[in-house]
């Protein structure tokens, strides 16, 4: 966690990449990864600390997915973070600062909060189109023989 932090004020406070976030990702006592938030620096809204890190670990790997990692992150996981892990599967998450410590400057809890909502009351408007389309396009892929599940 020391070093998750450590990056958290690299990224946010000295080189100002993005904002101060932070993440190291560990499996069976090795370090896969470790990156701080880039958004700003790559013009990204999804280069979060914990994305980056994923991201970097599963390249490493050669893998799409980190089983039996954990991710260790300097600030409670947005939704996007957490859905990345949860796709990653990831085993656990230990986090530093909570939602509440930075409510003022970044919207994490607003963002939980919005996608609790229906559809039709959430701050980006959702609406369906072309499902048969898509429809097919499943049929497809579930008759492939060398069909990925993940």
């Amino acid at each position: 966690m020391s070093e998750a932090i450590r990056l958290m004020r690299q990224a946010g406070v000295i080189d100002k990449t993005g904002g101060p976030f932070g993440a190291v990702i560990v499996r069976d006592g090795v370090l896969l990864a470790a990156s701080g938030n880039s958004v700003l620096r790559d013009n990204d809204p999804s280069a979060h600390a914990e994305v980056n890190a994923i991201r970097m670990a599963c390249k490493k790997l050669g893998e799409p997915n980190i089983k039996g990692a954990t991710l260790f992150t300097s600030c409670e996981c947005c939704p996007m973070c957490y859905a990345t892990a949860y796709w990653a599967r990831v085993d656990r998450i230990y986090y530093a600062a909570a939602w509440t410590d930075y409510a003022d400057l970044f919207d994490d809890s607003n963002i939980n909060d919005d996608m609790k909502r229906p559809y039709g009351e959430r701050t980006v408007k959702i609406s369906q189109m072309m499902q048969e389309d898509a429809q097919q396009v499943w049929r497809e892929y579930r008759a492939l023989p060398s069909k990925t599940r993940y």
